[in-house]
């Protein structure tokens, strides 16, 4: 099996990033006219594109070196990313493009970034500059809560 290497990672999760930017602001756009779902959408993709720089600032930093006990992680992360999730027919990009509905988006945006979280997670046990992967798994579980409190919200209606 083919590893990739920490570089390749960190760039996945920049793209994962950059996907996610995409979406919330196709969202925000999407739901312009509801401002309660058009302002949270467009506070998750500014924040995505935080991470963005982030994540690049990482890759950077970390050069060419692989980490300690990297095949491991590495074969993980491969298995990971071909997963449905990313690769797979049920995409979850796919479906985020074709939602309708508020709460369609908003179903679809937690299971997003649950996936991202397990992704970030594994990243984390990679790198020896685990703070800088906390402050993106911290933020990313803020974006859980504000999703599903849009989502009480709007089941209470």
């Amino acid at each position: 099996m083919e590893s990739y290497s920490i570089r390749e990672v960190l760039e996945m999760a920049v793209r994962t990033e950059m996907l996610g930017n995409s979406y919330y602001t196709e969202l925000a756009a999407k739901f312009k006219n509801d401002s309660e779902f058009n302002s949270l959408f467009t506070k998750l993709a500014d924040a995505e594109k935080s991470h963005i720089v982030v994540f690049t600032a990482l890759r950077e930093k970390l050069g060419n070196e692989e980490p300690e006990g990297w095949q491991e992680v590495s074969e993980y992360m491969r298995a990971y990313v071909e997963s449905a999730f990313f690769l797979g027919k049920d995409k979850a990009m796919l479906h985020m493009t074709n939602v309708t509905e508020p709460m369609g988006a908003v179903l679809l945006a937690m299971g997003f970034e649950k996936e991202t979280l397990l992704f970030f997670h594994a990243l984390r046990d990679a790198v020896t500059e685990k703070n800088i992967v906390d402050e993106v798994i911290n933020e990313e579980k803020k974006h859980i809560l504000w999703l599903s409190k849009l989502k009480e919200h709007y089941v209470r209606g």
